[in-house]
């Protein structure tokens, strides 16, 4: 059974799709950018400002589902320029601490808005 997740604690959608879909035990979160949920602007800073943005709007995705950090089974973490790989880590790795996800990362021509880090996750909920 399908179920859309929405909380006003992320960024709202900038196209036609949820910020996450439960489906059969699982959770599928969209593509999360560096954009403050109450103004809807990308955060200014650095990569690594961007990069806790990105994933303070996953956490509030998660909770909304019911599920943490810990539930995450695998992440793709799309960045702009792969010098940025480093600090992406240092700062992703502060959020994935216990269970450690697989993860695909690849270097994009181009991200939404053109930030410089976007991150998707597959999770597994009950």
């Amino acid at each position: 059974m399908y179920k859309a997740i929405n909380t006003k604690k992320a960024p709202a959608a900038i196209g036609p799709y949820s910020q996450a879909a439960k489906v059969n035990g699982f959770l599928f979160v969209s593509g999360q950018i560096p954009m403050n949920p109450e103004t809807m602007e990308i955060v200014e800073g650095d990569i690594k400002q961007q990069t806790k943005q990105v994933l303070e709007n996953l956490k509030a995705i998660l909770e909304e589902a019911g599920a943490t950090f810990n539930h995450v089974v695998k992440t793709t973490v799309f960045i702009k320029d792969m010098n940025d790989f480093t600090d992406i880590n240092e700062v992703y790795s502060t959020y994935f601490t216990e269970n450690k996800p697989a993860r695909a990362c690849v270097e994009v021509a181009r991200l939404p808005k053109d930030v410089g880090v976007e991150i998707e996750a597959i999770v597994v909920v009950e």
